[in-house]
């Protein structure tokens, strides 16, 4: 008994000893029955759209389910998540990687929206300026500009410059003579669509930020509404950042004509698209048909923040 006794005292000090270094590794590595910690360093809260360059739900947190992604596609929405995001050189573009996230020729509509990473790299650049620098979009195409990460100098053929930072946007009239520069890094959401024109209406370069744009009332629902271009009917698009605390959701189950493409810039929820439910975080991207049923609630403990795309003033025959 004597020699039982010496045998379990001797393994509840072993066990003793082993089980709480388990526990400190693993609290410090992962948390303890949390999600992985964010391996790349960042703090738990950064700068403005942070996680849209530096989602959750990153590759590398990824890479031990081969084959898995949230994407999905189909025939009037798509779901388009950042592990499975695609980079190449953007065409006219320098030392610029885009990942095109809607376009005309895959999803039927009649814009497209892709994300353009441009980046310093003086070992490619033959005339080592290192610099990064836009191309110009095709002839009677249109295009709007926002920053979620990092500063671009804008300068059109006037000569005239406007430096953007996170959250500042531009839009670009068709045949528009203009250069974004960057002599660091940084990240923009870009949309580009052939002008529908109307009459003798013509519209102008616009340059601004979210944070100098009114609140706007909408009836009947509780989120918060800006809206980023003017509503007069020159403009053929508008670009809205729609803002909603946790719990919060769409009174309105939408279904109507107009095309959407969405970039989720803050937080999470859950968005239905037809008879779908998708869990959604910032770095996610939707694209929504015509007709396609949609709605959305704010998850978490923080704000969502989305940017949406949506046609407007043409007759949609």
């Amino acid at each position: 008994m004597q020699s039982l006794s010496a045998l379990a005292a001797s393994v509840f000090l072993i066990l003793s000893i082993i089980i709480p270094s388990f526990i400190n590794i693993s609290v410090a590595d992962e948390g303890f029955c949390s999600a992985p910690s964010n391996s790349d360093g960042y703090p738990d809260s950064g700068p403005m759209y942070w996680k849209v360059t530096n989602p959750t739900l990153a590759p590398s947190h990824l890479r031990d389910l081969p084959g898995f992604t949230r994407s999905v596609y189909k025939s009037d929405h798509a779901l388009i998540t950042p592990e499975s995001h695609v980079f190449s050189p953007l065409p006219e573009w320098t030392n610029t990687l885009g990942a095109y996230l809607i376009t005309p020729a895959a999803m039927g509509s009649h814009f497209v929206m892709y994300l353009a990473n441009m980046q310093v790299d003086n070992q490619n650049d033959f005339y080592c300026t290192g610099n990064s620098r836009s191309g110009l979009p095709p002839r009677d195409v249109e295009r709007f500009v926002f920053v979620v990460q990092g500063i671009v100098t804008l300068t059109n053929v006037s000569g005239v410059n406007h430096k953007l930072m996170v959250d500042s946007y531009a839009y670009l009239p068709p045949n528009t003579e203009h250069s974004i520069l960057c002599d660091a890094s940084a990240t923009l959401v870009v949309f580009e669509r052939r002008y529908a024109s109307l009459g003798n209406h013509t519209t102008e370069q616009i340059v601004g930020s979210t944070i100098k744009q009114p609140l706007l009332e909408t009836p009947g629902e509780v989120f918060e509404l800006r809206k980023l271009l003017p509503t007069s009917p020159p403009y053929d698009f508008n670009i809205h950042i729609m803002d909603f605390q946790p719990g919060e959701f769409l009174n309105v189950k939408e279904v109507h004509y107009n095309q959407h493409g969405l970039l989720l810039l803050e937080g999470q929820g859950i968005y239905r698209l037809g008879d779908s439910w998708y869990p959604i975080q910032a770095g996610d991207a939707i694209w929504m048909a015509p007709f396609v049923p949609q709605w959305y609630a704010a998850l978490g403990k923080t704000r969502s923040r989305y940017l949406l795309y949506k046609d407007v003033n043409r007759n949609p025959l």
